[in-house]
């Protein structure tokens, strides 16, 4: 059923109009004015009953999920019909990669870049889908060559050199890492510059070559004091690790800085800075707000299991004074 006062709207608004462009018609009488305007408002109001949708007027919900898949089904059926769009063919990438799908998304990203191998976006794209569908999250050789492919083509371009020096130093290239690196730093904000050149100083060192002076680890931007729970030495073995993470409030589960200690150095205080970012185009310095806790990993690993324990979340503000307490529930 039609809102009576979505036509009464439209009605009011085709009688100022007609107001307006009628204006001139007054000094030749105001009876023609008034009935001119009067009509235009009755036309107004009878054509939106005739053509108009109350439901404009509502605010759209957001997508969900089964519309998404909607969509992506709509964009393999357009892409059987015409397989030579480079652009759909990354959008169905994207598409999958946001329902989770990373192998479906690898091999979409596969023929965007097959398609437009000139384009260093798609090809920094393809090679990142391509090691998220890894086991092991490598780069291998396709996705290397995509990324090296795609920094001769843009050599500004910061994910290309960032991503290419994270596949270098899987592949124990250490050094050539770091000069990728370096060629990066002098187009980053000073923050991001800071979290890399971190970064830059550990590959250095790891080639074992002597870290630049001007790669001297940041100062840390949060204290945190770690209080461990009542533990057995025979349940927990000597390889267990604690991570003490800080991310984003109302972020992905990915960290913006993280520390991983053995377990037998703790109780400890432990400094977080953006030399501790993962991403260092994404340092600590440039969140305002962050949730700090810690977790212990029997395996070691960085991947959260089942048997692992985490600390209560803590919620602070950046920049931040004193020492933040976690303890374990």
């Amino acid at each position: 059923m039609v809102s009576h006062w979505l036509p009464m709207l439209a009605g009011l608004v085709a009688a100022l109009m007609a107001a307006l462009v009628l204006w001139p018609l007054r000094q030749h009488g105001r009876r023609g004015f008034v009935v001119g305007v009067l009509a235009l408002g009755v036309a107004g109001a009878c054509l939106y009953l005739l053509v108009g949708d109350p439901r404009a007027a509502q605010v759209q919900p957001t997508p969900s999920v089964a519309t998404l898949r909607d969509g992506v089904q709509a964009l393999q059926d357009a892409l059987k019909r015409d397989p030579q769009r480079a652009d759909g063919w990354a959008l169905l990438g994207r598409s999958q990669a946001e329902l989770g799908n990373v192998s479906a998304a690898a091999d979409a990203f596969a023929r965007a870049a097959a398609l437009a191998p000139d384009d260093p976006g798609v090809l920094v794209e393809a090679a990142q889908a391509r090691a998220q569908a890894d086991a092991g999250k490598q780069f291998d050789d396709t996705a290397m060559a995509w990324l090296q492919q795609a920094r001769a083509q843009a050599p500004d371009a910061e994910r290309a050199s960032w991503l290419l020096g994270i596949a270098l130093r899987q592949r124990g290239k250490n050094a050539e890492a770091a000069d990728v690196w370096g060629a990066l730093l002098p187009r980053l904000e000073p923050g991001a510059a800071q979290a890399l050149q971190a970064q830059i100083a550990i590959a250095r060192e790891a080639a074992g070559q002597a870290p630049d002076a001007a790669a001297a680890a940041p100062a840390a931007l949060l204290q945190v004091r770690v209080q461990l729970p009542a533990l057995k030495n025979a349940v927990w073995p000597a390889s267990t690790q604690v991570f003490v993470l800080a991310r984003a409030v109302g972020g992905p589960p990915m960290p913006v800085a993280a520390r991983k200690l053995p377990l037998a150095g703790f109780p400890a205080t432990v400094g977080l800075g953006d030399g501790d970012s993962p991403m260092p185009t994404a340092p600590l310095s440039a969140h305002r707000e962050v949730e700090v806790l810690a977790r212990i990993s029997r395996s070691g690993s960085a991947n959260r299991s089942e048997d692992d324990l985490q600390s209560t979340p803590v919620k602070v503000s950046l920049p931040h004074e004193g020492v933040v307490e976690l303890r374990f529930p």
